[in-house]
């Protein structure tokens, strides 16, 4: 019998270099193993690892569309994390009547000034970035072969480009829906009787006791954010992932964190996992 399940299933919307599975390793697993005990169905569509936003945004459509005719039901939820808030955002546009909620992890709503930085740093039609597309590619080439999504397209510029502020920016010009009016602010709970929600997290001090490999990655990334020094997530501005009712952003995690439990206990440690499952109930709880 099931039991604190939502009306709608769930899709899990994996970012940049994501996946659903490599072997036995899956992305989401955590996540989808904590709904799948609530009752929830629980989805990870098959997306471009590495391309840009709409383009990631009509694949996920086409997942929709598979979703609802293999469960019946009539919309479904989505969570996205990174980029894939960004193919959510799109598809949510496109079909406001297949879409229940949006709902942004870590996704960079206006931007990443990560993104800005390596743009910059990849003068087009030279060398450095000639090198880093073919890297890109390469990696993300090995990354579908073993996941099994190597007939999709791939494009490490088109999607580097989708991630930095100017590329945001325009489009969020042509899908402004649950975006807030003022930089910091929370956007519209409800546009078009699609609900829209957001969380993410700020880098967290170092933790001398327990060392983490992926949080002083991501740590290290964080020094090259300007408008949001101290404030981001190694990937993502606080600020800059603020989509509908923000249920916090500053929660003690990292980009990667935020997919997952944590690999070690610090000051204010919260359970990423957690999150997930009491968004569940407040979805349910909402009637979605």
């Amino acid at each position: 019998m099931l039991r604190n399940t939502t009306l709608y299933p769930i899709l899990l919307v994996h970012g940049l270099f994501g996946f659903e599975r490599i072997g036995t390793f899956e992305l989401f697993h955590d996540v989808r193993q904590a709904l799948k005990i609530m009752g929830v169905q629980v989805f990870v569509p098959h997306l471009s690892a590495i391309h840009d936003n709409e383009v990631r945004g009509g694949q996920l459509l086409c997942q929709i569309d598979a979703v609802l005719r293999g469960t019946g039901a009539k919309k479904v939820n989505l969570i996205g994390h990174s980029q894939g808030a960004l193919a959510a955002r799109y598809a949510a546009a496109l079909a406001p009547h297949k879409v229940a909620s949006v709902t942004s992890v870590s996704g960079p709503n206006h931007g990443s000034e990560l993104a800005d930085y390596l743009r910059k740093a990849l003068i087009p039609g030279k060398l450095p970035e000639t090198v880093a597309r073919k890297v890109a590619t390469v990696f993300c080439d090995w990354l579908c072969l073993l996941s099994g999504t190597a007939a999709l397209p791939q494009h490490a510029l088109a999607a580097l480009n989708a991630l930095t502020t100017e590329g945001v920016g325009d489009f969020n010009d042509k899908y402004p829906q649950g975006l807030p009016q003022s930089w910091g602010g929370q956007g519209a709970e409800q546009v078009n009787e699609v609900r829209y929600y957001s969380w993410s997290g700020i880098v967290p001090s170092i933790n001398l006791q327990k060392p983490d490999p992926v949080q002083d990655i991501c740590r290290t990334l964080s020094q090259y954010f300007m408008t949001e020094p101290s404030q981001n997530d190694g990937f993502v501005g606080r600020y800059s992932s603020h989509l509908g009712t923000v249920i916090r952003s500053d929660y003690p995690f990292d980009h990667l964190r935020s997919l997952g439990r944590t690999a070690g206990k610090h000051a204010g440690a919260v359970d990423s996992v957690q999150l997930y499952v009491e968004h569940a109930l407040r979805l349910q709880a909402t009637g979605l």
